[in-house]
């Protein structure tokens, strides 16, 4: 197991909350959290890495789970000092734990991808299930991938269109182009709906998949050579 610190596939999700998209309930609760997690992300932001790790950690060790989360992401990415894998990985869980939805969608991808851990596909289902049933987007769209591969759990492409379609409805670019394909070709209990495909697609394309353009031009002109004349 390599547990050097990669930033590849992990990049996004490893970031801290007060730059990661997707963080929307975590960005909510910095509104609302405690004067020291917010002094530590006026730093963070500000660029002074070593005085946000160490009052990111001050705050984390009072239990609050923003400031674990982003501790945790700190060591895990040694920012503010040197990296340390194993204490990142503690302050992740702690956070996840807590019921913080990103940490619990960013220690199943942990486990998804590798990084920092053994694979264990199943222990990564396990925690995008429960991010997902909380309206967590990414985890959503994760829970969605393993349905339709097989990967952690039974290959189910029924469950995988269901949170394929809920993170799509939650404004996730491929989960709504994944959705329209569903739609285009129907099957897996399935009504086929161009209508509904274009839409889809329409609502992928806005958002600069170019993919997604390219299907919303092709079913565009399908229906319209298929409108009586």
């Amino acid at each position: 197991m390599n547990k050097g610190l990669r930033r590849g596939a992990m990049a996004a999700s490893m970031a801290l909350v007060v730059g990661v998209s997707g963080a929307g309930q975590a960005q909510t609760q910095l509104k609302s959290t405690d004067l020291a997690t917010q002094n530590a992300v006026a730093d963070y932001n500000a660029g002074n890495l070593v005085a946000a790790r160490s009052e990111f950690r001050r705050a984390a060790q009072k239990g609050s789970r923003l400031a674990e989360f982003n501790y945790a992401m700190m060591l895990l990415n040694g920012e503010g000092g040197a990296a340390d894998i194993d204490e990142g990985k503690q302050w992740l869980r702690r956070a996840a734990d807590a019921n913080m939805t990103h940490a619990q969608y960013v220690y199943g991808k942990m486990y998804d991808d590798g990084q920092f851990v053994e694979k264990d596909p199943v222990e990564a289902h396990r925690w995008f299930l429960r991010a997902a049933n909380q309206g967590h987007v990414q985890a959503e769209l994760a829970l969605a991938n393993q349905f339709l591969d097989g990967r952690g759990t039974p290959r189910d492409n029924t469950q995988a269109f269901a949170w394929y379609k809920k993170a799509a409805q939650g404004g996730d670019m491929t989960a709504q182009y994944v959705a329209g394909s569903f739609y285009e070709r129907g099957g897996d209990g399935v009504e086929r709906n161009l209508n509904v495909a274009r839409a889809y697609y329409a609502a992928a394309a806005a958002q600069g998949d170019p993919a997604a353009k390219l299907k919303y031009l092709q079913l565009s002109a399908e229906l319209e050579r298929s409108k009586p004349q």
